[in-house]
């Protein structure tokens, strides 16, 4: 972290707006360690030395995501927000898939270049599928500047473009992907136009506090490893298949149309 930068929110303690929310955050994340823990897990590690504190992203459910229960505070996490930048597909698309992802987490990378391109074709581009980027940096400094940088590139309306870039290749973690300058040229390379207000509002306040509000909700929900969805307010936790993800969108999808 620079001298200048501040650190983000403390995930142990969030700050959310009202105690409504605080009430539906706390409600929903019982109910997804609930759903997490009568799930088979099998563990499947990246081998590196440097995976951080919690190592385990890539935690596969083995139970039939399509077949939990929805809970309504896991549902109601949902933000719908038309002005939300890190968001695609329509705000009253019958399913909303939220992902909480860092750009450092290798098995990120992979849904990102293996899956998420079949769901945008099939399922979002057809307005049947809307997906919420919740970002949730887990592996240090360089993680949270990732975040901050793809927050900043989303003012700009060129979130998604920057995923993109940032998740093209497999990177190190940790080994200086992402300092300012690499992030500043990850940004040209997305076409975000003014980078001098990229690097501003990569280092603002309110970025801070947006990676915090995400860091926090994940946190209170009880997500401890990335990639971690909620489709439709049923869990899927880790790496999945893209046949997993179809089966959960799918039946999200018919269950709204009864």
């Amino acid at each position: 972290m620079t001298a200048t930068q501040k650190p983000l929110d403390s995930p142990e303690r969030p700050s959310p707006r009202s105690r409504s929310h605080r009430r539906r955050i706390l409600a929903a994340g019982t109910a997804l360690v609930v759903a997490a823990s009568t799930a088979v897990f099998a563990l499947t590690l990246d081998g590196s030395p440097d995976r951080g504190p919690r190592g385990n992203e890539a935690v596969t459910v083995t139970e039939d995501p399509a077949a939990a229960p929805v809970d309504e505070s896991l549902l109601a996490l949902a933000r719908r927000d038309p002005s939300d930048t890190l968001a695609v597909g329509r705000e009253d698309a019958p399913v909303v898939m939220i992902e909480y992802s860092d750009f450092q987490c290798p098995y990120c990378g992979r849904f990102a270049r293996e899956t998420k391109p079949e769901l945008l074709r099939s399922y979002v581009d057809k307005g049947v599928l809307r997906i919420e980027w919740r970002n949730f940096p887990l592996f240090g400094e360089e993680s949270e500047r990732a975040a901050l940088a793809a927050w900043a590139a989303g003012q700009q309306k060129n979130f998604w473009p920057f995923h993109d870039v940032v998740y093209a290749e497999p990177r190190k973690r940790n080994s200086g992907q992402f300092t300012t300058d690499k992030l500043v040229a990850m940004a040209r390379e997305a076409g975000v136009p003014d980078l001098d207000r990229f690097r501003a509002d990569m280092d603002s306040d309110k970025a801070r506090e947006a990676i915090g509000k995400d860091r926090s909700e994940g946190y209170a929900l009880g997500v401890s490893s990335t990639p971690a969805f909620l489709v439709n307010g049923r869990p899927l936790l880790g790496a999945q298949p893209t046949d997993t993800f179809v089966a959960a969108i799918e039946a999200a999808a018919k269950a709204t149309a009864k």
